[in-house]
């Protein structure tokens, strides 16, 4: 889903956490680890309410204390936008295995 602000195009996406830890230590590194490929400004939020986070930050995305079942979305702007929160929902999908 893509959208626009300030006349950038926003990328959206959004995926289920299936770990029944939910998203704990490993699978957030990894979640910044792949972020952090992209040249995009992405961010990641849990449920439809919480506040939006760097998703690029491993400590952000730790507090955001995201529990089995939640839903995760995904926001980016940039050139490779629409690339990044397919991989990133990708190995949300895929319970953070490469």
């Amino acid at each position: 889903m893509t959208g626009t602000a300030n006349g950038e195009n926003v990328v959206h996406g959004q995926a289920v956490i299936q770990d029944p830890t939910g998203l704990h230590a490993r699978p957030a590194v990894k979640l910044t680890k792949l972020a952090k490929g992209f040249s995009a400004a992405i961010e990641v939020r849990a449920g439809e309410l919480d506040k939006w986070v760097n998703a690029k930050s491993p400590n952000a995305v730790m507090k955001m204390k995201v529990r089995h079942g939640e839903t995760l979305h995904f926001r980016a702007t940039g050139e490779d936008a629409s690339q990044a929160i397919g991989e990133l929902v990708g190995l949300t999908e895929r319970d953070f295995t490469d």
